[in-house]
């Protein structure tokens, strides 16, 4: 893949290109601001790009609207962001549009290298990956109004894990469930969520979106 890389740290970003070069991927560019972010991912349309969420000039969400004014240009790019902290509101923004091909990660799991670079390759490839702390504190946020609310407790872990970016056989081998067991669940979670068959959208991104929502 070809991928582009910002971080203020000059150390991660350099740790992060040597990672992904040995992982046989191709780092484009690697830019330490907000500004030259937007400007190397226009330019080069790399495959995916990693973005850290606080980078000059503001040092607080700059990250993050540089990946809104990428993707406002260029709907299709591909998004991991790296944070230290979680930051809930930055996952619902990157997913404001219902698009996958977006990621939001701790950049504690950049140690487990296996985990980070299959990440980084299923967002690249248009899925959605959440880190599994960001989805547990967005549970704490549930309305009593939202139809979430009516998903039963399994149904409710499977979105979860869903939402982890997760495949089907993932979800599986994670519940210690059957395949065809987990396609049920996620049929009556796309039913309880008002999300019929429709070729012109992603069913499973819309289902994260309304449970970051929720």
């Amino acid at each position: 893949m070809r991928i582009v890389i910002a971080d203020d740290s000059l150390l991660l970003r350099e740790g992060l290109q040597l990672l992904l070069t040995e992982a046989g991927h191709e780092v484009v560019a690697a830019v330490g601001d907000g500004p030259s972010f937007v400007e190397a991912v226009l330019a080069e349309r790399p495959d995916v790009a990693l973005v850290d969420v606080r980078m000059p000039p503001s040092h607080s969400d700059e990250g993050l609207r540089a990946s809104v004014q990428v993707r406002s240009q260029w709907p299709e790019a591909k998004v991991m962001v790296l944070s230290q902290y979680v930051e809930v509101s930055y996952a619902d923004e990157l997913l404001g549009t219902g698009n996958g091909g977006v990621g939001y990660l701790l950049k504690d799991r950049v140690s487990a290298i296996d985990e980070f670079l299959d990440s980084v390759e299923r967002v690249a490839a248009g899925g959605t990956v959440l880190d599994p702390q960001v989805v547990s504190q967005l549970m704490v946020r549930r309305r009593g109004d939202d139809p979430v609310t009516t998903l039963t407790p399994r149904e409710t872990e499977v979105l979860g894990l869903m939402a982890e970016g997760r495949s089907n056989a993932s979800i599986a081998q994670a519940l210690v469930v059957s395949d065809g067991a987990v396609e049920k669940h996620t049929q009556r979670i796309f039913a309880k969520l008002g999300l019929p068959p429709d070729e012109g959208q992603h069913r499973r991104v819309l289902a994260v979106l309304a449970y970051l929502r929720s």
